[in-house]
């Protein structure tokens, strides 16, 4: 009973997160306005939730400290070029350049953990290039968008590599929210060194309240919710459900916004060979680890 429940939980959490790019979308706000103000209020949830309802310290030595404001950075970097990248061409291409992170994983933590390249991942890099450049050549209008949608997937396989790298040496909750916190005071600190602090009033009161969901709804539960279902869950089916995010994305963004979010055959044809090869290779994986366990 408890596996299903967390099971559905899963996929309700995997649907927000593709939600969120429909949300970037709805927003007219900036890009870089947009991640300010997503990372400000979900800073203050996710501190409240920790010190008032959990009632955790927060805490962490120095050097870790430091640690979590470069990966923060990071989260930042990561944030703005997929909704910069939804700004300049749209959901679908946004969402469909996310499975090069899978690819750009396969490239970093052999490096970052010193371990051998694996065959499989390199075969499956190769399928994720091939679908990326057919989807360049039919859909090159969206170029600018494929760009930093690339960008998009880089920061967030560095961000989630070195996430991997001090999983442990404090609470997911703190991880998280001095991560967000660091993007927030790096962006701040960007628009007081360049002089356009006055830019973060460039924003609605209906985009500040589309922002205020995303930040908590869709950004701080998901995020802490997703530590809770890892007691019941393993990392594999974690990972495997998580690739659903752009086809759930994908499909809401044609049925909200329709002709915008239109594309041609051949991404949808392209777009379907990268997940199903994210998902061939979680299962390859997942059967190597079985064997090594019984040895």
């Amino acid at each position: 009973m408890f596996k299903n429940s967390a099971l559905f939980r899963l996929h309700l959490i995997v649907f927000l997160w593709g939600f969120t790019a429909i949300l970037g979308k709805l927003i007219h706000a900036n890009a870089h306005i947009l991640v300010f103000y997503r990372m400000a209020f979900a800073s203050v949830f996710l501190y409240i939730f920790i010190r008032f309802f959990k009632k955790e310290s927060l805490h962490v030595p120095k050097k870790l400290l430091i640690q979590l404001v470069v990966i923060g950075g990071f989260m930042a970097a990561h944030w703005f070029c997929f909704f910069y990248s939804i700004k300049v061409s749209n959901v679908s291409i946004a969402l469909s350049c996310l499975s090069l992170s899978t690819l750009f994983a396969a490239i970093l933590e052999p490096v970052i953990f010193r371990r051998k390249v694996d065959l499989s991942e390199v075969i499956m890099g190769i399928v994720i290039v091939i679908c990326m450049a057919l989807i360049f050549k039919t859909e090159f209008n969206y170029k600018e968008g494929i760009f930093y949608g690339i960008l998009t997937a880089l920061f967030g396989t560095v961000f989630s590599v070195f996430n991997g790298k001090i999983f442990g040496k404090t609470s997911s909750g703190n991880i998280i929210f001095y991560e967000i916190f660091s993007g927030f005071l790096i962006l701040s600190l960007f628009y007081l060194l360049t002089g356009q602090i006055s830019q973060v009033n460039e924003i609605s009161y209906r985009d500040l309240a589309l922002v205020l969901l995303l930040a908590s709804f869709f950004t701080a539960f998901p995020m802490l919710e997703s530590v809770k279902l890892m007691k019941y869950i393993s990392p594999f089916t974690l990972i495997l459900t998580v690739n659903l995010e752009p086809v759930y994305g994908i499909i809401l963004a044609y049925f909200i916004f329709g002709d915008s979010e239109q594309m041609s055959p051949v991404f949808y044809g392209a777009s379907l060979v990268m997940i199903l090869a994210i998902i061939a290779n979680g299962i390859i994986k997942s059967r190597k680890m079985a064997k090594k366990a019984e040895f």
